[in-house]
C-alpha cells in the first residue's frame, strides 16, 4: 500500500504497534482515546514497540478504528532474546517476548553451535514480508534453559541492561580511595559527633542515607546525609557517561546490577558503620506540627555510629523486644524519637492529602542454585515507614529550595490523572459499593485517600488499591517543577539516592556548584541544554529496570508454582474477562482460571459488573471474591499459572 493514493474514508497517521501473541496488533496515537487495530494480515512486518505509519478507516465494530500498516519508520528491535528449536537445516527462535507474535528463522551456520533448549540472543538481518518469516543469526548463546541463571540472564539480555562496565570505567573505579583523605574534609562541616545511624534492609550494601534526630526547644532537628557521590564521580568522566548510560541499578531477584562499579557503591560512597564518609546534608528544623521552620543544605563529613536493620528498629520502636533493645541500648532513645517525628511527618502530609498505597511488595526467597523454595509478601512496617518519612521531607525540602532560586533542577513530577480514567475507577469500585467524586472531571488526592481508608482491611483491598494505582500516571522526571499528585505536594524530586539513581547524582552537582557560587550563566546554559534531553533518558531507563524486575519476579514465581501442580489454595479473584478470571493467592502468585475450566454451566461475561455468570444456576465469579482453587499448570516460557476451581466438578 505504500506509495499508493489513500482510498476514500482513509487517512494516515503515526503512532507505536503493540503486538499480540495471536500475530494481530493495536497502534496507539498520540492524542487518540482509543488505539487502532490492525489485523493480522496488515501488519506487514511490523514489530510490537516499531514506530509505524499507518493508513487508517472507520471500524466495523463499534466506535474503534482499524488500520493497515504502511510503512516501519523505526525500529524497536535489532535482537531478540529466546528459546532456539533446532531443525536439520535451520532453526527458530521463539521470543522470550509474546508480544513478538512471529518466530525468527535462523538459516544453516549463523546458529553458533546451539541447540533445541538453548536460550540465545540473535540479531535481526531481514525483517520479512507478507508471509516470509524474520531471518536472523544468533550473536550469543546464554545458556540451556535447565541451567541455573540461564532464566534470569535471558531478561537482562532481553531488556538490554547492561551487566558488564567497559575497561576505562573499571580503570577509574580502581583508583578510587577506600577512606576519606584529610583533604577532602577540607571546607566541610564536621558531623562526625552527631549521633548517625543507617537503617536498611539486611541485604543491603550500597548504603546512601543516613540519619539523625536530636529534640530542640522549637521540636526536632532531623539530619538527612546522603553520599556525596559527586565528589567521587566527576561530570564527563567515564563513570559518570557510565552511570547515565545505566541510569539506575536495577534490583533483580538473585543480582543486583548497580549503576556504580562495586568498589563505590559498597565502598567509598556507601555509608559504612565507623568509616568517615563524605556527604551532602539537608539539615531540616521542624516543630511539633510538622512544619519545617528552616533548612540547610551543606557539604558535610560523617561518621555512622550503627548500621541498623529494618527488623531491628521495628522490633524496637514496635514490639519492645526486650534483648534487642538492650542489644541496642544506647540508640533506643534516638529510634523513639525518629518514631514520635516520623509520625508528626506523616500527620502532616496526610492532612493535606498524601496518598499511601500500603499493598505488599514480593519477597522471593531463592536456594543456592537460584530456585525459588519461598514466596511471600514482603510487608513494610514502622521502620520502613520513619526513614520513607524522613527521605520524602528532604526531597520536598530541597525541591522546593531550588524551585524558588529559579535555577537548573531535575524534580520528580506525577500527574492529575486522566479525567475518563478516574471516570471508569468510578464506575467499577461502584459495583462494591464505594464513590469518588470528581469536580469538572478533576480529582483531588484527597478522594482517592478516603478510598483507600475506606477499603483498609476488607476482602478486595489490595484489588483496588491496585486498580487505583493503575488508574494513575506514572510519575517521570523533568526539569521543570509540575508537583507530585499522589504525594499532594507542590515542589519534589529526588535527592536521597545518588549510588543507585542517576537525577540525584546529577542535582547533587548542581546543588554543590550552587553551594561554591559556581553556577556562572554558562553554566546554568549548560545544564538548561542537557536536563531534558537527561530527564526523557532516565525516565526511560527507570520504567526498563521496574519491567525487568516485573519480569524475574513473574518467572520465579512460575517456577515455583510448577512445583505444586495439583495443590489448592484459597485466593482473591483479582481480575475478570471473557476468558476467564484471575485469582491472587496471598502469597501475591496470580494465576488464570480459563473458562473451560467452569464445565458446570456456560459462563457469560458481564462487563458492566466485571464478573462471569452462569445461565442455568445463576451462579457469579465477580471482583473481590474468595475462591478455592486447584494449580493446573505453570510455564515459566510463558510467565503463566493455570488454576481451576477446586470445588466445580
Amino acid at each position: 500500500m505504500a506509495g499508493e493514493r489513500l482510498k476514500d474514508g482513509e487517512s494516515c497517521l503515526t503512532g507505536s504497534f503493540i503486538g499480540n501473541p495471536k500475530g494481530f496488533g493495536f497502534v496507539t496515537v498520540e492524542g487518540m482515546e482509543s488505539d487502532v487495530y490492525v489485523a493480522a494480515e496488515h501488519t506487514k512486518s511490523a514489530m510490537h514497540g516499531d514506530r509505524v505509519q499507518i493508513a487508517v478507516w472507520p471500524g466495523r465494530h463499534g466506535n474503534r478504528m482499524e488500520g493497515e500498516v504502511v510503512k516501519v519508520l523505526e525500529r524497536a528491535n535489532r535482537t531478540l532474546v529466546g528459546y532456539y528449536q533446532k531443525h536439520k537445516h535451520y532453526g527458530f527462535v521463539v521470543p522470550d517476548n509474546q508480544r513478538i507474535g512471529t518466530d525468527l528463522f535462523i538459516p544453516e551456520g549463523n546458529d553458533m553451535g546451539a541447540v533445541t533448549g538453548h536460550k540465545v540472543v540473535a540479531e535481526i538481518t531481514d525483517y520479512g514480508l507478507g508471509r516470509r518469516k524474520p531471518e536472523g543469526r544468533i550473536t550469543e548463546v546464554i545458556g540451556h534453559v535447565n541451567d541455573p541463571g540461564t532464566d534470569i540472564r535471558s531478561v537482562i539480555r532481553a531488556y538490554g541492561i547492561p551487566d558488564e562496565y567497559p575497561p576505562e570505567v573499571m580503570e577509574q573505579a580502581a583508583g578510587m580511595p577506600d577512606a576519606v583523605r584529610p583533604s577532602d574534609r577540607t571546607g566541610r562541616r564536621d558531623l562526625r559527633d552527631w549521633q548517625t545511624v543507617t537503617i536498611d534492609g539486611e541485604d543491603a550494601k550500597d548504603l546512601d542515607d543516613a540519619v539523625t534526630v536530636s529534640r530542640e526547644p522549637f521540636g526536632y532537628r532531623l539530619g538527612v546525609h546522603i553520599a556525596d557521590v559527586s565528589h567521587y564521580v566527576t561530570e564527563g568522566s567515564p563513570l559518570d557517561e557510565e552511570a547515565l548510560r545505566r541510569g539506575t541499578s536495577v534490583y533483580l531477584v538473585d543480582r543486583v546490577t548497580p549503576m556504580l562499579p562495586h568498589r563505590l557503591s559498597n565502598g567509598i560512597c556507601s555509608l559504612n558503620q565507623g568509616e568517615d564518609r563524605l556527604t551532602l546534608s539537608c539539615i531540616m528544623d521542624i516543630d511539633e506540627q510538622g512544619r519545617i521552620l528552616g533548612h540547610e543544605i551543606a557539604e558535610t563529613v560523617i561518621r555512622v555510629d550503627r548500621r541498623m536493620t529494618y527488623t531491628a528498629v521495628n522490633a524496637i520502636v514496635t514490639d519492645r523486644d526486650e534483648h534487642t533493645m538492650r542489644e541496642y541500648q544506647d540508640f533506643v532513645e534516638l529510634f523513639d524519637r525518629m518514631k514520635e517525628l516520623a509520625r508528626i511527618l506523616r500527620a502532616k502530609r496526610w492532612a493535606r492529602g498524601a496518598i499511601d498505597f500500603d499493598f505488599p511488595e514480593t519477597k522471593v526467597i531463592l536456594d543456592a542454585k537460584g530456585r525459588p523454595v519461598d514466596i511471600r509478601p514482603y510487608e513494610r512496617n514502622e521502620a520502613t515507614r520513619i526513614i520513607e518519612d524522613f527521605m520524602l521531607a528532604a526531597n520536598e525540602t530541597v525541591a522546593e529550595d531550588y524551585f524558588w532560586q529559579d535555577l537548573p533542577f531535575l524534580y520528580r513530577t506525577h500527574d492529575r490523572p486522566d479525567p475518563q480514567k478516574m471516570r471508569k475507577l468510578g464506575v467499577f469500585i461502584n459495583n462494591f459499593g464505594y464513590s469518588i467524586r470528581l469536580r469538572n472531571g478533576e480529582i483531588h488526592p484527597k478522594e482517592l485517600q478516603k478510598l483507600l481508608t475506606k477499603i483498609a482491611g476488607s476482602e478486595e483491598e489490595a484489588l483496588l488499591s491496585r486498580l487505583t494505582l493503575r488508574s494513575m500516571k506514572q510519575a517521570k522526571y523533568m526539569p521543570m517543577c509540575g508537583g507530585h499528585f499522589g504525594l499532594a505536594a507542590n515542589y519534589y524530586t529526588h535527592f536521597t539516592s545518588p549510588i543507585r539513581r542517576y537525577p540525584d547524582l546529577q542535582i547533587h552537582r548542581i546543588i554543590k556548584e550552587n553551594l561554591h557560587g559556581e553556577l556562572t550563566e554558562e553554566r546554568i546554559a549548560h545544564y538548561e541544554r542537557i536536563l531534558t534531553q537527561m530527564s526523557i533518558q532516565c525516565s526511560q531507563t527507570e520504567r526498563r529496570a521496574d519491567e525487568a524486575e516485573r519480569e524475574t519476579v513473574k518467572m520465579k514465581k512460575c517456577e515455583y508454582m510448577s512445583k505444586r501442580i495439583g495443590e489448592e489454595y484459597t485466593g482473591v479473584i483479582s481480575g475478570v474477562a471473557k476468558w476467564g478470571f484471575y485469582v491472587e493467592l496471598p502469597n501475591t502468585v496470580e494465576g488464570l482460571v480459563h473458562v473451560r475450566e467452569l464445565d458446570d454451566d456456560y459462563y457469560v461475561f458481564e462487563e458492566e459488573r466485571m464478573e462471569l455468570r452462569g445461565e442455568a444456576s445463576g451462579r457469579t465469579f465477580k471482583l473481590g471474591q474468595k475462591i478455592c482453587v486447584q494449580v493446573t499448570g505453570a510455564d515459566r516460557l510463558t510467565r503463566t499459572v493455570d488454576f481451576r476451581p477446586s470445588n466445580v466438578q
